[in-house]
């Protein structure tokens, strides 16, 4: 759990600064779950500068509630939490300061969004909250008051969370909240899931991710772990020591940052080579007479296949459909083996490129259709999707036949200015697997969405 704070402050001296207004957003990580805003009495006079800046004057604060009146609160919102901030050493500072004058020791854990970012945006042209959120396309508004840039500093730390592949900020969490010091039970850890599209990571009881996992219901899927008896189960029942997740609303967000995550972190109960999820391709290759064959064979990664199955049977179904979809020849598509004209042809339904009938050059162009819309070579696209939110999509980026990543926006300025777009992208590993699961996907899902540029 996290403590997402704005503080700003009356100026001066360091540390005899006080604080004129706070905001405070406890964040579970995925939504916000409870907050608290107010303006505070500093007792002190507003350096001119910072009126300038905030908004914020004496006469605002003349009955705004003293700090030592808030304090009980923020004890209360923070408690089990990390603070996060950006530029938290200042937040944090100017908070344990007000509360040592009170005679009381604050201590949290702290996560700083200006290093984080440093470390996984890098290259932005500044960090300073303001910049950095228009450079990434997040909408702020009440700029310097506390709720505007905190509200922005967490919508900010949302996306930083998606770009921390390694789950760096999601493990230090687990082994520094005190409620997870107690293994949980099962139950408890359910209780706390939500039935929704995502990559689930099961950790230990010192944060590592054990196993990771795919779902359309993620809380369903882990109570199979739960109740089922095979060996992996009961291994992952006796290891489980909390439940971490990233909802992604698309399910084929989710498939791409299991099968890159599972590479990448090589949990123990995941299997260490996982065998590939593809077994079968669609090859094309001209005949003696000029006609473009095509054929369904098993995989080979020498060759550059046009696109990819899970099985034969998976593979000869789309060729059927296929066929009848481009008035293809059964014959050149290798479902009906003879050295003669096709069945097809046979009931008027082929145009005779079985037998020189038709000319290669009108039969190829309807082939070259089928493998222009099955095979993203050399295409520069945008896939678009659902998003975790009702207001937000998921961006899926190829560049050149090149898969780039994945990035969630809310705006459409974010995805047709391809600066921000690709400040967004959490990028990710281009393989074969990945070539597979959007081509697959793509199949499946007629009605994507997908901007060519």
């Amino acid at each position: 759990m996290y403590a997402i704070l704005d503080i700003e402050t009356t100026g001066g001296k360091y540390n005899e600064e006080g604080i004129t207004e706070i905001a405070i957003y406890k964040f579970d990580g995925h939504k916000v779950v409870d907050q608290f805003i107010s303006l505070v009495n500093p007792e002190r006079d507003i350096q001119p500068f910072v009126v300038n800046l905030t908004g914020i004057n004496n006469n605002m604060l003349r009955n705004a509630p003293k700090f030592y009146e808030v304090a009980k609160r923020i004890v209360e919102i923070t408690d089990d939490c990390i603070v996060v901030a950006h530029n938290a050493q200042f937040d944090y500072r100017i908070l344990c300061t007000e509360f040592r004058r009170l005679g009381f020791e604050y201590i949290r854990p702290t996560l700083c969004t200006v290093e984080l970012a440093k470390d996984l945006i890098p290259d932005q042209p500044s960090y300073s909250l303001g910049k950095l959120v228009r450079s990434l396309g997040i909408p702020v508004t009440d700029r310097h008051r506390a709720s505007g840039d905190a509200i922005a500093t967490v919508k900010l730390f949302k996306m930083l969370l998606d770009k921390d592949t390694q789950k760096s900020i999601i493990q230090k969490s687990i082994k520094l909240t005190p409620k997870h010091q107690l293994e949980p039970k099962h139950l408890n850890i359910l209780s706390d899931l939500p039935s929704v599209t995502g990559v689930y990571y099961i950790h230990n009881a010192e944060g590592d991710i054990i196993y990771i996992g795919k779902s359309n219901n993620i809380k369903k899927r882990i109570n199979q772990h739960f109740t089922n008896s095979n060996r992996k189960s009961k291994k992952i029942q006796a290891a489980v020591h909390a439940v971490t997740y990233e909802a992604t609303g698309s399910e084929l967000v989710a498939l791409l940052k299991e099968s890159e995550e599972i590479k990448r972190v090589k949990p123990i109960l995941n299997r260490a080579l996982r065998r590939t999820t593809f077994t079968h391709a669609l090859y094309s290759f001209k005949d003696e007479n000029g006609y473009i064959n095509l054929k369904i064979d098993v995989s080979d990664g020498r060759k550059k296949p046009i696109t990819t199955f899970s099985n034969r049977e998976s593979g000869k179904s789309f060729i059927t459909k296929a066929v009848e979809e481009y008035s293809l020849c059964q014959k050149l598509t290798g479902l009906y083996k003879t050295k003669t004209s096709c069945f097809n042809y046979d009931i008027k339904a082929c145009e005779g490129a079985c037998i020189q009938k038709e000319p290669a050059e009108s039969y190829n162009k309807r082939v070259e259709a089928l493998i222009t819309k099955n095979s993203y070579s050399n295409k520069n696209m945008v896939i678009i999707d659902r998003g975790r939110d009702i207001d937000e999509h998921s961006a899926i980026l190829v560049e050149n036949g090149v898969f780039r990543g994945i990035g969630f926006f809310n705006l459409n300025y974010q995805i047709n200015n391809i600066e921000v777009l690709e400040s967004i992208i959490t990028p990710m590993q281009n393989n074969r697997d990945t070539q597979h699961i959007i081509q697959s996907y793509l199949r499946r899902n007629k009605r994507l969405k997908v901007i060519l540029f």
